[in-house]
């Protein structure tokens, strides 16, 4: 079980995406580039949030509050190459009313670690100041 000082236990929650590695995302070797590796981490979170129960978007519109990337980290394993199939799995590691913390691995459908990497997003409000999250948001992400 994944726990903060501030919020006891994480959701154990996986999100599971698909992501197919496109002609455009590749170098000349075929090999992704290892920008895109973070793109595949967004798709994920906003996986995640959907299985919550909530988009980005919606939440955004809603509450007037904008979740940045404050760190971002990523460990690669082995190359994702054109038209590989990807699995990135996504999960919260740390949530506290202002920040959240995801993880991610990503691996081809034969099984093959490709990456892993995490996160670390902040709740700012159109002014750029922090922001605590809302309880239903809380809810729905601790789910």
């Amino acid at each position: 079980m994944n726990r903060t000082p501030r919020t006891g236990i994480v959701s154990q929650r996986i999100a599971e995406s698909r992501v197919k590695v496109r002609y455009a995302e590749t170098d000349q070797m075929s090999v992704a580039y290892y920008a895109n590796y973070f793109v595949w981490f967004e798709v994920g979170r906003s996986q995640y949030c959907n299985d919550c129960g909530f988009s980005y978007r919606d939440m955004e519109h809603e509450t007037g509050l904008f979740l940045i990337v404050a760190e971002a980290s990523c460990r690669y394993k082995n190359p994702a190459r054109y038209e590989d199939e990807l699995v990135v799995r996504t999960r919260i590691t740390e949530l506290t009313r202002r920040t959240l913390r995801f993880s991610y691995e990503i691996e081809r459908v034969d099984g093959a670690a490709v990456a892993t990497g995490e996160t670390l997003h902040v709740l700012i409000n159109a002014d750029g100041r922090a922001s605590s999250f809302p309880d239903t948001y809380l809810s729905f992400l601790r789910g």
